[in-house]
């Protein structure tokens, strides 16, 4: 028993145990964020948690499909140091994403999964957070008519109360828009 009570005191004094300290947790069921992270990371900390949201996609150009209801939860990960996101929709097309923040680039890498289309290769987005307080993210994309441009995720009137955001297609220079989803969050009391 003394072998036990001073391997676990030396565990805690060591620090060992201490290295999971911006986890999710019972105390901290999203994680916190870690000091040693880039400043950056904090960009989704008014996301952190869970917001019950409406989810509305187009079928084509002239119609969008009914509105489906989702949880939509961000909590820190990888002890702190990233975020992930989880939807779960009432319609079953689950979906998340791993958010990374990377100070070599100043860029946000966003890979994005889903259960309604798994896949080998994970899509990526990047981007960052503009003057405005936005988060804008792009993947390069084309149009459907093969005109250059690219897939854009924006998260926009981010606020203690909720959020929106935007998933369109975009032309190169960003003069052209063409919304295919939008999501609009309000903060789970």
């Amino acid at each position: 028993m003394k072998k036990l009570t001073y391997l676990l005191f030396f565990c805690v004094t060591s620090g060992i145990y201490s290295q999971y300290d911006y986890e999710p947790s019972a105390k901290n069921p999203f994680g916190k964020l870690n000091p040693e992270a880039p400043e950056q990371t904090a960009d989704f900390a008014p996301l952190i948690g869970t917001c019950i949201c409406k989810s509305v996609s187009r079928i084509d150009q002239n119609t969008w499909a009914d509105t489906v209801m989702m949880n939509w939860t961000f909590k820190y990960i990888m002890n702190g140091m990233a975020v992930q996101d989880e939807t779960l929709k009432e319609d079953g097309a689950h979906s998340g994403s791993i958010r990374q923040y990377n100070a070599d680039s100043a860029r946000w890498y966003v890979h994005y999964y889903s259960s309604s289309a798994p896949t080998p290769v994970l899509s990526a987005w990047e981007g960052n957070k503009n003057e405005n307080g936005d988060i804008v993210l792009y993947r390069d994309q084309p149009a459907p008519n093969q005109t250059p441009g690219f897939y854009r995720l924006t998260f926009s009137n981010i606020s203690k109360e909720g959020y929106n955001w935007a998933g369109e297609w975009v032309n190169k220079t960003e003069t052209f828009t063409y919304p295919t989803w939008r999501i609009f969050c309000k903060r789970k009391k």
